[in-house]
């Protein structure tokens, strides 16, 4: 069967539409279904989909990325991929024996790279984003980066409160959708407890992956303002708001 598409006043407009958008917009029909070309789209981003979810987390892909910076790796309690996804809760917890290796120290931040549910997101942009930000704190004192695998963003907590870091940045792969299945999100915790900690005590910056998403040096730049000012007020969440963009804003409607 040939392709039709719905005939529109809008039809000239769905290729401009397009190009300020990765969702499936104007994609017509062919009798009561998707074109053929677009239903193929579609099946193969869920494939995409899945095998961000399923891929196992290669560290040394991340070290390679940071040269010179020291590391430790450690697990969650989620033993395998299949618990960490049916267990969430296991995903926010350390391995026990892990938790005694984790360095402690008087740190100002540590960062952590977890697989969370797209080990891709992680390999492509964690240890860039690490890079830019550790750039702009040149008088911080950093912990060792923490690669953690079968990781939830709570995890951070219990790292952080190991390790006695005043402040947690978790870098971790966002839940891919139809349109991403490389997302990488950061969440920052100013001196987390593990199981009191919640999600509205958390700052976050997702959708970090150039150049489709948010670029490198963009999110380094909100996150080391963010961290700047959590240390200021002693506190990060929802009393922390991030101004940066506020000076365009302002600018743009004047």
């Amino acid at each position: 069967m040939t392709d039709v598409t719905t005939t529109t006043g809008l039809d000239d407009l769905w290729p401009l539409l397009r190009r300020h958008t990765q969702a499936r917009i104007g994609l017509g029909r062919s009798g009561p279904a998707l074109p053929t070309r677009h239903r193929l789209g579609l099946q193969s981003a869920h494939a995409a989909a899945r095998d961000a979810v399923h891929s196992p987390f290669e560290p040394d892909t991340v070290t390679a990325g940071l040269p010179g910076v020291p590391t430790v790796r450690v697990r969650s309690a989620a033993g395998d991929r299949l618990t960490y996804l049916q267990r969430p809760d296991l995903g926010r917890r350390l391995d026990p024996v892990d938790r005694a290796r984790l360095p402690a120290g008087d740190w100002d931040v540590v960062f952590v790279v977890a697989d969370g549910l797209s080990s891709r997101a992680v390999h492509d942009h964690a240890a860039a984003v690490v890079r830019a930000t550790a750039a702009r704190l040149p008088d911080w004192r950093l912990a060792p980066v923490v690669l953690a695998e079968q990781a939830r963003v709570a995890l951070g907590d219990d790292i952080a409160h190991a390790m006695g870091a005043a402040l947690v940045v978790v870098l971790i792969g966002e839940r891919p959708g139809m349109s991403a299945a490389d997302s990488l999100g950061a969440y920052l915790t100013y001196r987390p407890v593990p199981g009191v900690t919640t999600d509205a005590d958390r700052n976050c910056l997702s959708n970090i992956r150039p150049p489709r998403g948010l670029a490198y040096e963009t999110a380094a730049g909100k996150l080391a303002g963010l961290m700047g000012r959590a240390r200021e007020l002693g506190r990060t969440g929802v009393e922390l708001k991030d101004e940066s963009d506020h000076g365009e804003m302002t600018d743009r409607i004047l």
